[in-house]
């Protein structure tokens, strides 16, 4: 190896001998400099730390995912990844440069070790262990030894019911931390989780809860023993095996003193031990000797690759990739999962040709580097790369904003599980990481702040849903504050309705209903009812005066989606001729679709009144639909007798103006149908009318329209009833606002677009229930219908051939297979054209109502029949 003419000193030594506090100092005090560090979490903590020496303007963080880089930049922390070699800067320090015998990442660390140098002051940052390969591979480094201010000592095992407080309990995978920590709420009343996978937000508000007391004890993974530190005074191992990407394996004496070496701050002692004193979960007294004596092996070998490789061609760049080292203490990096991604696209010729520049192997290359946050493995990696690499090499070289913007869009969502949000936020962290590539998307800087909001977001999300699942914060308080009398509770109410002690949310208050905190324990809902119970009183008589006497516009109207959705949908028919529209003739309709209206209305979907968005009635049925009948909620039906009589009268007297305004045709109908003196023919038309919601198919009542004289005609016209040639309706229950009011009345659900008059069969509300007259592949609104109607009467001459002016149809958006079928159900057949070749229409009249088979005569019914005649 080359000799270096400026100063580089290794500085070596166990866990708690102030390494890293030296190196920050040390880079302070030259001009400029920059640090490299394992872990993202451990860089935005010194940065943090730096900022308040230097200020925000003079200091940088770069890592994979977060890039802040000031333009006046001159310290700069970063993981080991993303260093800046290219910089000229005083100072440079590598901290934990042991990890270059790490078989994933180690070729990274040996390169820096090798490569990484300042101006004027180059420091190398590990464990003693690594003194034989500084000697080896910086022959003109100074190595500096420094010992452990504290003593750290074995305090044997000990269960989870018996930690001592200030204890950290190490796991080794995510489900064995979920796991301790659910232990220990329930033990100790909570803890605070740290995984390396947390991002730096969340770790940081983690850690808060354990250094401010909040809880006494923390769950990690081993990520604690890369230099976070925290006030330990114990580690507890609840294993002594670890999943290393290859094979289950115990740990080494160096990984278990590295964790252990958390413990004690400064020169106050600590202490390490496990969960159990026995089997493989239990240390050694050979491991225990060397932890505390800090005797490990030294090692013999790091990994390397070469961190310059050969970019003119792809079959370079792999070469150099897998080039052996040419020293005795290097060793060739496993292939890594870059390097396999890279081996993986490449057996694409289409790739191959793209990247035949070395700017496009630089690339390839570039793209291949973009970490597995997700640990998917290099199939499913390899295929996202892939992805980004057609967009980076062709066209404007940049990745389609549309798409970009997709994934992360996909990802900025709260709702779930630890797990959920856990996952996530690995996710985001690979969009932040291509965001903060400079030349790869067209507005970098936006995207990279929009994936910073995102992870921001999912990270408080994550704080607060393992703060929710694994710190009972609520009950300590509750507990804390009154024992166990409920009437001291200090109750206060949230905007958002949440209700609160001493800032734990207890449970929420919508509207006039009280739901005790869903994740509350069994145990303590009878505590919060009963503070509620005492404590909202007054509350709830509030809002009851405000519901009494409330405006119009605070009230509203809907179905139950929920509920209604459960509801049997109605049976569409086949597209084609239906029972009421057989060729050339008008047939009855069947007794299935005479009572469709109806039946639907007898549906099971609740109707819900609403006011200020809360719900607070249902809408039932009544005597009819002109007379639904109002029924409270429950919750509303709490408040003491006087305010629940106002609010009923005041919802009761809402609906009644409602109807009236929307649906005057019911209120007519319903008045007829009590009107002794309207006779009998009228009243069973506007009870039919009134049970079909306005709306009904001619030949369901043809008996009775045919004995209706010209003076109920005339009544039945003004209550606003058409007796048209198909249909009896009432035009104004076609309009927007009539139309909605009559559907949810009936339960038919939504209806057509406003404004529609024509739709495909198959759309939404293409349905005789909804104002729409099937025919054929088209349904036609039934006021359109009679409207061709009258025109086709109009211009007919008796039984005569005659052309219709299809102006109108066509107007309309009526296709010639559809005005065949109506015409053809008005009574109509097509004539031989003319001579102008227009279709021409002969009358040949609407067939008669079939009239009612006479009952037989020989069975008992027939004798009862005759006496009811008599």
């Amino acid at each position: 190896m080359r000799a270096f003419s400026f100063p580089v000193t290794a500085v070596l030594g166990p866990t708690n001998t102030g390494k890293t506090h030296l190196a920050i100092e040390r880079m302070c005090g030259h001009s400029s400099g920059m640090i490299g560090f394992p872990l993202r979490l451990l860089a935005r903590e010194v940065y943090d730390r730096v900022v308040k020496l230097k200020g925000a303007k003079q200091v940088a963080l770069i890592t994979g995912e977060e890039r802040i880089v000031p333009p006046d930049a001159r310290w700069f922390l970063c993981t080991a990844e993303s260093m800046p070699l290219q910089r000229d800067l005083a100072f440079v320090a590598l901290d934990e440069a042991q990890l270059g015998a790490d078989p994933e990442r180690g070729h990274i660390f040996t390169d820096r070790l090798l490569r990484a140098r300042g101006r004027e002051e180059t420091m190398i940052l590990g464990s003693e262990t690594l003194r034989p390969m500084v000697k080896a591979l910086v022959p003109d480094a100074e190595i500096v030894n420094r010992p452990r201010f504290s003593t750290l000592s074995y305090a044997g095992a000990r269960k989870l019911s018996r930690l001592p407080k200030r204890s950290v309990v190490v796991a080794f995978s995510a489900d064995e931390v979920y796991a301790v920590a659910e232990m220990i709420r329930r033990l100790h009343g909570g803890a605070a989780v740290v995984m390396g996978a947390l991002s730096p937000r969340t770790r940081n508000a983690q850690v808060a809860m354990f250094q401010a007391g909040e809880v006494d004890y923390l769950v990690a993974t081993d990520a604690i023993g890369m230099g976070l530190n925290m006030d330990v005074n114990h580690v507890a191992f609840a294993s002594l095996t670890k999943f290393d990407g290859h094979r289950q394996r115990r740990l080494t004496v160096s990984e278990m003193a590295q964790i252990a070496g958390r413990a004690g701050r400064h020169q106050r002692d600590g202490t390490f031990g496990a969960l159990t004193a026995d089997g493989p979960g239990a240390f050694t007294p050979e491991e225990i000797h060397a932890i505390e004596h800090h005797h490990f092996p030294k090692l013999d070998f790091l990994y390397w690759r070469d961190g310059e490789p050969d970019c003119s061609s792809v079959d370079a760049l792999i070469a150099s990739l897998e080039a052996k080292p040419d020293n005795r203490v290097l060793r060739a990096a496993p292939v890594a999962t870059d390097l396999a991604v890279l081996k993986r696209l490449t057996e694409d010729d289409t790739v191959r040709d793209r990247a035949r520049s070395p700017s496009q192997v630089a690339r390839l290359w570039a793209a291949c580097g973009v970490p597995d946050f997700r640990k998917l493995g290099v199939d499913p990696h390899a295929r996202l790369v892939a992805r980004l690499y057609d967009y980076l090499s062709t066209g404007n070289g940049h990745i389609a904003a549309p798409w970009f913007a997709d994934q992360v869009a996909r990802l900025d969502d709260v709702t779930g599980d630890v797990e959920t949000i856990a996952g996530r936020i690995a996710a985001i962290r690979t969009w932040a990481y291509i965001a903060h590539r400079g030349d790869w998307l067209a507005d970098p800087a936006h995207w990279a702040a929009r994936t910073a909001a995102v992870e921001e977001r999912l990270s408080d999300a994550l704080h607060a849903s393992l703060t929710q699942r694994f710190v009972d914060k609520r009950t300590t308080a509750l507990l804390r504050q009154i024992g166990k009398d409920a009437g001291a509770l200090p109750v206060v109410i949230g905007e958002e309705g949440e209700v609160l002690v001493e800032d734990h949310a207890i449970g929420t208050l919508e509207g006039f209903r009280f739901t005790v905190a869903a994740d509350a324990r069994h145990a303590d809902k009878r505590l919060l009812l009963a503070a509620v119970e005492k404590r909202l009183g007054a509350e709830l008589a509030k809002r009851g005066r405000e519901l009494a006497e409330s405006s119009d516009d605070a009230f509203s109207i809907s179905i139950d989606e929920a509920v209604d959705s459960r509801r049997p949908t109605p049976p569409r028919r086949r597209p084609g001729p239906s029972s009421t529209e057989q060729s050339g003739k008008g047939v009855a309709p069947s007794e299935n679709a005479l009572r469709l209206g109806p039946g639907l209305r007898r549906g099971s979907g609740d109707i819900e009144i609403v006011w200020r968005g809360v719900h607070v009635a249902n809408l039932v049925p009544g005597t009819n639909l002109a007379q639904p009948r109002v029924l409270l909620d429950r919750a509303v039906e709490t408040l003491d007798p006087a305010l629940r009589k106002a609010a009923q009268a005041r919802i009761d007297r809402w609906v009644a103006d409602q109807l009236a305004r929307h649906l005057p045709v019911f209120g007519a109908l319903d008045a007829c149908l009590r009107d002794a003196a309207a006779g009998a023919p009228l009243r069973a038309v506007a009870g039919a009318l009134l049970d079909a919601g306005g709306l009904l198919p001619r030949r369901a009542i043809g008996a009775q329209i045919e004995a209706l004289d010209p003076a109920a005609r005339k009544k039945l016209h003004r209550m606003g009833v058409t007796i048209g040639t198909l249909d009896l309706f009432a035009p104004a229950l076609l309009k927007p606002g009539p139309a909605r009011w009559r559907q949810i009345l009936m339960r038919l659900g939504e209806g057509a677009r406003e404004g529609a008059t024509v739709l495909p069969r198959n759309a939404q509300g293409a349905d005789l229930p909804f104002g729409f007259r099937p025919l054929g592949q088209q349904a036609v609104r039934v006021d359109l219908v009679e409207r061709i109607a009258r025109a086709a009467h109009d211009a007919r001459k008796g039984r005569a051939p005659f052309p219709l002016d299809t102006a109108l149809a066509t107007s309309m958006g009526l296709q010639p297979e559809t005005l065949a079928r109506l015409m053809a159900q008005l009574g109509f057949r097509a004539a031989r054209p003319g001579d102008d070749g227009k279709p021409r229409w002969m009358w040949q009249g609407l067939t008669p109502n079939a009239k009612r088979k006479p009952p037989p005569r020989d069975n008992a019914f027939a004798a009862l029949a005759g006496m009811l005649d008599g």
